[in-house]
């Protein structure tokens, strides 16, 4: 089985009102169910969309600098995630389609290199 990251930039959500993300939960949530019905899920969650909540932490000046925000201005910015654990390419991809249909907007799927993760630690 290998490790396989499927996100979504906050910006590929596009402009919608309140009613139409409160139609957008239980699909999305029944994803998650069925992932982890599946035993796939690793992790999945959503992130806060206010960059100023945001820290970068960088070494390589030798030093390290804690400082608020994010690392570099840019356009967009990671909005969520999910990790499964499924054998193969096609099972990653079928699973991004199904957290696509149920968001309501693209995601993005890459696998994680080999041996690149280290621990998985499964949360409540």
């Amino acid at each position: 089985m290998a490790h396989y990251l499927i996100y979504f930039n906050q910006q590929w959500v596009g402009e919608h009102d309140e009613a139409w993300f409160e139609g957008r939960v239980e699909p999305s949530r029944a994803v998650v169910r069925e992932m982890q019905d599946q035993g796939v899920l690793v992790y999945a969650g959503g992130l806060v969309e206010e960059l100023e909540e945001a820290a970068s932490a960088d070494a390589t000046s030798g030093e390290l600098i804690v400082t608020d925000g994010p690392f570099a201005e840019s356009k967009e910015w990671l909005g969520g995630l999910t990790i499964v654990d499924v054998p193969d390419d096609e099972s990653a991809r079928r699973w991004a389609g199904r957290v696509a249909e149920g968001c309501g907007w693209p995601q993005e799927v890459r696998r994680f290199k080999a041996g690149s993760l280290q621990a998985v630690v499964l949360g409540s």
